[in-house]
């Protein structure tokens, strides 16, 4: 007759906000490594920041559906490639269906075609590409491509846990990564041939 319903539990209410007080510090701990993701991810600073702003806004307001022990930077990037995969549905952008077969040696064809010793230009090459012109370049790929370029070969994930945040089997994982591998390397390589 005199209990108290769990929701009115003093002591239940108390935990809950230490638990999200906890929740909250863990993530905005995270917050560099969030915002590096997200700056790969979207072609200017202002993009990543909002990407970055929407994430821990739906981070914070779901923040019981965090199961604490578990990989919570996977779970603030899963949140924060879902919204870019629905921001890029709105802008209704269409995948660059170039072909893939260049081959590998792309860089190496090119300088060869333009008349040049590869040897000697490829040690220039870093000086002629800007952070500018990677994150162009990089902007440039589709974006099922570059979210598995970005979490791999950026954010150092393993193919699982690129697939767990991505939910895409890791198969998937290997082939997005190989393809846009070789689209970063052909946008790369144009950037470089033609500041030449």
């Amino acid at each position: 007759m005199g209990e108290t319903t769990p929701e009115a539990d003093p002591r239940k209410l108390a935990e809950e906000a230490r638990d999200r007080v906890r929740f909250e510090e863990e993530a905005l701990d995270l917050a560099d490594q969030v915002y590096r993701v997200a700056r790969r991810l979207v072609s200017t600073r202002e993009e990543a920041e909002d990407l970055m702003q929407e994430t821990y806004a739906r981070a914070f307001r779901a923040w019981r559906s965090y199961t604490p022990g578990t990989n919570l930077r996977a779970w603030l990037l899963r949140i924060l490639t879902n919204l870019n995969v629905d921001r890029g549905r709105k802008v209704q952008r269409s995948p660059d269906l170039q072909p893939l077969e260049e081959g590998d040696y792309y860089l190496y064809n090119r300088l060869e075609e333009a008349g040049r010793e590869p040897s000697a230009d490829q040690d220039r090459v870093d000086e002629r590409l800007s952070q500018d012109d990677v994150v162009a370049a990089l902007s440039a790929v589709p974006h099922d491509f570059r979210d598995v370029v970005v979490l791999v070969d950026i954010g150092d994930f393993s193919y699982a846990d690129a697939a767990q945040i991505l939910e895409i089997p890791i198969g998937t994982v290997m082939s997005r990564l190989h393809r846009g591998r070789r689209i970063l390397k052909r946008e790369l390589a144009d950037e470089a041939v033609g500041s030449a």
